[in-house]
């Protein structure tokens, strides 16, 4: 039995190069789509937040002398592209998804509109957010804690390329371990870095749990959803 009903995935838009060095590897994103496909057959319901530094990341882009607000538009519209190219595979795969924009393309993806959102959840299908939050200066982070919360979401799952919260950097401190569970006022007093500040006071506040997991450890995704003991759970 799934431990969760209804969750929103981040997944960012590195974890989709695989091992190029930008851009979208085929493979990967193939083998990530039969991950949460497989947790759709469990009868979980599925919202997916994706970023887009695989094609362009808008703090980079500011850094060198463009706007910032410019920069993190153009980052929007590259999770855009993300979020087609993930839709497009979990069709292939029998998956039906929908892609939601925050910010308005009508003549590529539907408007973010909370109801309809709920309902297609509700009909079974994986509804993937794009542009972020809609906002300049807000990361992606932000947004999968905003939609999270906005559609009641029991849990926030962060892939990442680490399998959970360390004590350090596990590539770097051989010594680091890995946190079980950890509450978010331990993990901001010892500034662990779970996701943006904005991202994480949200979530707290809403009382949304956070779980950090590897996306590149096979069947981890579904380990997570029946409960498992996988990554680090971060709590109230």
């Amino acid at each position: 039995m799934p431990a969760y009903k209804r969750i929103l995935l981040k997944l960012s838009g590195e974890a989709l190069m695989g091992d190029d060095a930008f851009g979208i590897n085929r493979a990967t994103i193939v083998r990530m789509v039969e991950e949460i496909a497989e947790v759709t057959r469990l009868g979980v319901e599925v919202a997916i937040v994706i970023g887009g530094g695989n094609i362009f990341r808008g703090v980079a882009g500011g850094s060198v002398g463009m706007d910032r607000a410019t920069a993190d538009y153009m980052g929007m519209l590259a999770t855009v592209m993300n979020s087609l190219a993930l839709a497009d595979t979990m069709e292939k795969a029998g998956v039906v998804a929908r892609v939601m924009s925050a910010i308005a393309i009508e003549q590529v993806v539907e408007p973010y509109v909370r109801p309809k959102a709920l309902q297609y959840l509700e009909e079974g299908k994986v509804v993937v957010f794009a542009a972020g939050t809609g906002n300049p200066f807000f990361t992606t982070d932000t947004a999968a804690a905003l939609r999270g919360a906005e559609i009641g979401a029991e849990i926030v799952l962060k892939a990442t390329k680490v399998d959970g919260v360390y004590s350090a950097d596990p590539n770097k401190d051989p010594k680091a371990t890995r946190y079980a569970t950890i509450s978010f006022d331990e993990a901001m007093a010892k500034n662990l870095q779970v996701m943006d500040a904005t991202a994480f006071a949200l979530c707290r506040d809403q009382r949304l749990p956070v779980k950090v997991f590897s996306i590149f450890k096979p069947g981890a995704l579904r380990k997570v959803v029946l409960g498992g003991d996988e990554g680090t759970l971060v709590h109230v």
